[in-house]
């Protein structure tokens, strides 16, 4: 008799272990934030940086990427870094978004409408571009982010096809810290001669890259691939002066304004 009791509980354990092995399996294919998704939207209509917003406005995903912003939880982002990445991507997502609703950083007018007042749900409260910007994303301390995050506009950094992901996410953040700073169309260096013209977002943002590195120009030396022009800036010894901002819309949309 107590051995087929005991039997009987073995099998019950079984069971309750696999119910287990099961439910776990499942809640972790439901956890957010998933990227799978956004990664396969990116490299579909993003090339080199330019955007096919046709492309992502006739893609039903994209709709269910932005409701896992508003699903996904604090519970779900347990890192500095997984918060970091969710923030960059939801800030990106917002530019999207906004440009397929007729919006527009191109248009002066509309600017404080695309970047203020406008707002998504993000993890159950509505966000603004700028509050993602300078409440959350600034406020950590990592002036990389400038490069990551993508107002919709030519003089933007390039748009990535691929989401941040926390676990890869210091790589991806230094790819395009370098790939911003050496793009000879966002920013240009004459150490011969003593010049560097470069993005109005070293002009904007300054405090930050000074606050990291002692100076911008010290800040950019550190991605600079070119050795004569990161000598001259590491010793500071170049003159600045801050290219005009294209707002112009870095990709194509028939209904853009």
């Amino acid at each position: 008799m107590q051995t087929l009791l005991e039997n009987a509980i073995s099998r019950l354990q079984a069971k309750w272990v696999i119910a287990l092995l099961v439910w776990l399996t499942s809640a972790a294919a439901w956890a957010y934030p998933d990227y799978a998704v956004l990664d396969d939207l990116l490299v579909n209509y993003v090339v080199d940086g330019v955007v096919d917003y046709d492309g992502f406005a006739a893609d039903a995903r994209l709709g269910t990427v932005l409701q896992e912003l508003a699903d996904t939880d604090t519970s779900d982002l347990t890192s500095d870094a997984a918060l970091k990445a969710f923030y960059i991507n939801a800030y990106n997502l917002l530019a999207i978004d906004g440009v397929l609703n007729g919006e527009s950083a191109a248009n002066r007018r509309q600017r404080r409408q695309f970047f203020v007042k406008r707002t998504r749900e993000v993890m159950g409260e509505p966000l603004s571009m700028q509050a993602i910007e300078h409440n959350l994303l600034r406020p950590m301390g990592d002036p990389r982010i400038h490069f990551a995050i993508v107002c919709a506009s030519l003089s933007c950094p390039r748009l990535a096809n691929r989401a941040y992901r926390p676990e890869t996410l210091d790589e991806q953040l230094d790819a395009a810290a370098r790939e911003f700073i050496n793009d000879p169309t966002r920013n240009r260096f004459d150490p011969r001669r003593g010049r560097g013209f470069v993005s109005r977002l070293f002009d904007w943002f300054g405090a930050d890259f000074a606050g990291e590195a002692g100076s911008v120009q010290r800040y950019i030396s550190a991605f600079v691939l070119d050795p004569d022009t990161e000598r001259e800036l590491r010793r500071g010894a170049l003159e600045i002066r801050f290219e005009d901002y294209d707002w112009s819309l870095n990709g194509h949309y028939a209904r853009a304004k």
